[in-house]
């Protein structure tokens, strides 16, 4: 049986760029080709694959074919994989402690699958998590008790360099066995505790709407407010990239109002212990750049 063809990571990071900026300019101008070249990078790519990844829309702008949609997201994990193996062998090897900061939605949602890279690739390294609210967590970073951290948008210290993760709408969930969506007053499961940026998203938007409700669970953490959801006791709210298994987010007609947008930041100390957080941070930005495109587009 003949071996399949390779894919070529210099082929597969133009056609990310394209995708990403719908410009086959701009695209050339990032990686220093002319843009006829990168459109034989395209051919290339097809020929390899045997199906069109792009088509020109309106205006001449690039737009995904199926099949380049499809491809779009098994490429980032690729350049991900291959950019982490290739900056782990020519980096020199690192050890010691660097501290990390999480909401505990956030550690349980995306931290597992990034700390077991990061372990795979930097074995001599430590990373001790801590788990607080945002708030928390910003006052420690200011004291510089931590390195690093993630932090929900909006508890950010005034003029302190960040990094998004993520950005994007916060939704209600609801059991997907049972309809507490429906009911009147609207029953609630919060997380409790001054601050709780969703929480406070919830409630202020059923007042704004003018809906009834009344938080009949409180949990310390998002995570804890999910099984009244499981058993049809109340709603709560997340983001689209993480719903568990047996909830689901209320659709637009189902009567409930908007929540608005959510934001994932990161920031670093002013004083971390480097190059070990700088290592950790590339590994965070990769880890959300393939898992959240995956679970957005699970929904």
């Amino acid at each position: 049986m003949a071996a399949l063809p390779a894919l070529d990571p210099d082929l597969l990071r133009s056609f990310v760029l394209i995708a990403e900026g719908r410009s086959f300019t701009d695209a050339a101008a990032l990686v220093g080709r002319t843009q006829s070249a990168i459109s034989m990078q395209i051919k290339r790519l097809e020929d390899t694959l045997g199906q069109p990844l792009l088509h020109r829309g309106k205006g001449g702008v690039p737009e995904l074919t199926p099949h380049g949609r499809y491809l779009l997201d098994q490429a980032r994990q690729i350049l991900a994989l291959n950019d982490t193996v290739v900056a782990t062998f020519r980096a020199p090897p690192l050890s010691g402690t660097v501290r990390l900061g999480s909401p505990d939605d956030y550690a349980l949602a995306y931290l597992p699958a990034i700390l077991k890279r990061f372990a795979e690739t930097h074995p001599a390294v430590q990373v001790d998590v801590r788990c607080s609210p945002s708030g928390e967590l910003q006052r420690s970073l200011r004291a510089g008790d931590l390195d690093l951290t993630l932090l929900s948008a909006g508890h950010q210290p005034p003029d302190w360099p960040v990094a998004e993760l993520w950005h994007g709408p916060l939704v209600w969930v609801t059991s997907t066995r049972f309809a507490p969506h429906r009911q009147d007053p609207l029953p609630l499961a919060l997380a409790s505790g001054h601050g709780c940026d969703w929480a406070d998203a919830a409630v202020r938007a059923l007042e704004q709407a003018g809906r009834r409700y009344r938080v009949a669970y409180t949990s310390a953490s998002q995570i804890g407010s999910h099984a009244p959801v499981l058993a049809g006791l109340a709603v709560t709210v997340s983001t689209l990239s993480w719903v568990p298994d047996g909830l689901r987010p209320v659709r637009p007609d189902e009567g409930l109002p908007a929540l608005g947008d959510f934001g994932i930041l990161m920031l670093k100390a002013k004083r971390p212990r480097e190059p070990l957080t700088d290592a950790l941070a590339e590994h965070i930005r990769q880890g959300f750049r393939t898992a959240l495109p995956r679970a957005m587009a699970a929904e």
